[in-house]
């Protein structure tokens, strides 16, 4: 195959920290290509140099796209040749429709006026080819995720995009929408799109992959042709972290105490529409000690439930009870939660768990100033002391506390999100999708993290989308569906297929 791209000796540089150092990459026209490797690699880094969104002159190496040197001054010189990135985070407008979004910097006119009936028009051929049913004038808010990264994809379309760069497209989606883009991916191919896509699902990389380039610490460790050898996701694994990975999960010394935390009859309703009950008497226990994981569909409603019970941050009229060591407590505000003993990391970091502008040590304290206060004065020196002191608790690799979080790997963002509650001291934690759009070995600190926490008594609450990840943390596991849980079972008897029968069993489908 002729190459599409090749990216010559690309190095660049952060503030003295060696993001890329002679980076090579050549991409064959027609071919999905996957990059592989750790939080901190250099994956995302490299395609924002390809995109244009670092400029030419803020990094060095060249850049040869269809036989010809390119030097991109911003994205809209990148996204003129075919080029398009879909970032991890969504850069769609919540409040407008599908065809405004899709046109938007891209308007259809006519004499200098939009022509919105050619918009609807051309949005809804844009929407079959990608397999998204929506009306055309549909509000972005009012998607799921699957269905947004749709709306993006025939966006890019829109551009007549050659080259399509997806970075982490399916670390919000569940299996049924993560499936469905993969195939629409392979659909591309057969058109003659030439796809690269970052991810940390090594399984997905395996089935859809022509070839595999493995960056790590910011260099090119090798690109395996998958029509050559058989790939497997230890072989991956081997390349990225540069060793051995016998088992993707630390193990547990479990001495599980007494109940500590329950939540008894939980009702809440939609935050916009009265009368419609989304957490539909909901009970749950947790013992001092234990992990327990609740499992679901995308949109079951376990985000929700977190939320609700986390100081009501979610939805209206929410009614029932919740004990900490055989007491109710009150949780009706987040600042009430917080003093009760709870902490919930949000699914989202970046939005809502970090002030990304800010340094690790500002945000680690964020959710307990008091705590290094004197008078309610923020002691600096204390401050320090304490941002240092969760950077070596939690292994957070950062060339010091005053490093910007958005400067950080996304494993290493989630620690700090981490370190930030465990700063308040809490006796309950809700992880929600605590390892989503990290790398196996990032993951594997993570779980290791939990693990300590469990062994110190604490009640642990976590929520994933990987069942096997459920399956290889936790020790008991809820199953929730449509704001029920419908199911409950040991960790050590459940299975993925089980699971999914228990959710299929409500509709009353066999699995």
């Amino acid at each position: 195959m002729i190459p599409i791209l090749e990216m010559r000796g690309i190095s660049k540089n952060f503030s003295g920290v060696r993001a890329l150092r002679d980076v090579n990459l050549t991409i064959r026209e027609g071919e999905i290509h996957a990059i592989c490797g750790e939080n901190g690699a250099g994956k995302s880094t490299l395609m924002k140099v390809l995109s244009g969104v670092y400029p030419h002159g803020t990094y060095e190496g060249q850049i040869i796209y269809q036989g010809e040197e390119r030097r991109f001054a911003r994205i809209s010189d990148s996204e003129h040749l075919g080029i398009i990135i879909i970032h991890q985070e969504l850069a769609l407008v919540p409040l407008l429709s599908i065809a405004e979004n899709i046109f938007l910097g891209n308007e259809t006119a006519r004499f200098g006026v939009i022509d919105w009936a050619e918009a609807h028009r051309r949005t809804r051929e844009l929407l079959a080819t990608v397999g998204l049913a929506e009306p055309s004038s549909a509000l972005i808010t009012n998607l799921g995720i699957g269905k947004q990264q749709l709306v993006e994809i025939a966006k890019a379309l829109a551009k007549k995009v050659k080259l399509l760069i997806l970075d982490e497209p399916t670390a919000s989606l569940n299996e049924t929408d993560s499936d469905a883009l993969l195939r629409l991916l392979l659909r591309f191919k057969e058109q003659g799109i030439t796809s690269i896509i970052i991810s940390h699902k090594l399984n997905e990389i395996t089935r859809v992959a022509d070839q595999i380039t493995i960056l790590r610490d910011g260099a090119t460790v090798e690109t395996i042709d998958c029509a050559q050898e058989t790939i497997s996701e230890d072989r991956i694994i081997r390349a990225m972290v540069g060793r051995e990975m016998t088992d993707r999960y630390p193990p547990r010394n479990v001495s599980i105490g007494d109940e500590m935390f329950a939540v008894r009859n939980w009702r809440v309703e939609h935050p916009l529409h009265a009368g419609r009950e989304v957490i539909k008497g909901v009970d749950l226990h947790v013992r001092a000690g234990e992990v327990v994981g609740i499992a679901g569909l995308m949109g079951a409603g376990r985000t929700e439930f977190a939320m609700s019970v986390f100081g009501r941050a979610y939805g209206r009229n929410v009614t029932g009870q919740v004990m900490l060591r055989g007491r109710e407590i009150d949780v009706s505000t987040i600042q009430k939660a917080i003093a009760a003993g709870l902490a919930y990391v949000t699914e989202d970091r970046k939005s809502l768990g970090l002030v990304l502008t800010e340094d690790i040590r500002n945000n680690v304290t964020l959710a307990n100033l008091p705590g290094v206060a004197t008078r309610g004065v923020i002691d600096s020196h204390r401050e320090s002391g304490v941002a240092r002191r969760f950077v070596e608790m939690l292994r957070i690799r950062t060339p010091g506390i005053h490093q910007k979080t958005v400067n950080l790997s996304g494993g290493n963002q989630q620690k700090v999100v981490l370190s930030k509650w465990l700063f308040t001291g809490p006796d309950v934690l809700i992880l929600d999708e605590p390892t989503r759009g990290i790398d196996v070995g990032a993951k594997y600190e993570i779980y290791a993290i939990i693990n300590e926490l469990a062994a110190q008594g604490k009640a642990i609450i976590v929520i994933s989308s990987e069942m096997a990840e459920l399956l290889g943390i936790s020790d008991r596991i809820y199953v929730m569906n449509e704001g029920r849980f419908v199911g409950e079972m040991p960790a050590a008897e459940a299975s993925q297929e089980k699971i999914m029968a228990t959710i299929m069993k409500q509709y009353g489908v066999a699995a």
